[in-house]
């Protein structure tokens, strides 16, 4: 399970594999939730975290869950760690995602074992999402049927970003 990270205005709290399962079954998990949290999207997510024991954040503003990130699961043979996140409709266009991604990507990259942080096949009409990932650094690999792929790499001695 990953650190606590905490940015400007929030905190991305280690989800459990408990909590996850709570939350995904519909059982009482002590957390305050935000307005439209959880939706399908996380509830998809939550689930790897349950059944698989994936790395999650809860997404936290003043102490109530408005979104959840994690990992699609551990760094792949190149070493590129894949993460997927996600607001609550009322958490939406107030730059949270600005704010918690370039967090999240940099405590990653921070791990020996991860060389390159990705995002896959995001959805090329989530303006946003998109916007988020570039603000962070990401670049855009490449696009296709309608998806994007996105990368971060570790920055290479000197300040470039290593291949």
């Amino acid at each position: 399970m990953g650190n606590r990270i905490v940015t400007e205005r929030l905190v991305l709290e280690p989800l459990s594999q408990e909590t996850a399962r709570a939350v995904v079954g519909g059982a009482p998990d002590g957390l305050r939730r935000g307005e439209g949290w959880p939706h399908a999207d996380t509830l998809d997510a939550l689930g790897m975290v349950a059944r698989h024991g994936s790395e999650a954040w809860l997404i936290l503003e003043n102490g109530v869950v408005v979104g959840d990130a994690g990992t699609h699961g551990p760094p792949d043979a190149n070493r590129d760690v894949e993460i997927g996140y996600g607001l609550a409709e009322p958490a939406r266009g107030r730059g949270l995602a600005s704010e918690f991604v370039p967090a999240l990507a940099q405590a990653l990259l921070a791990r020996p074992e991860v060389r390159r942080v990705v995002a896959r096949e995001v959805l090329a009409d989530n303006v946003p999402s998109r916007r988020a990932l570039e603000r962070a650094g990401f670049s855009l690999e490449r696009e296709q049927d309608g998806l994007t792929w996105y990368v971060l790499s570790r920055p290479a001695p000197g300040g470039r970003p290593a291949g």
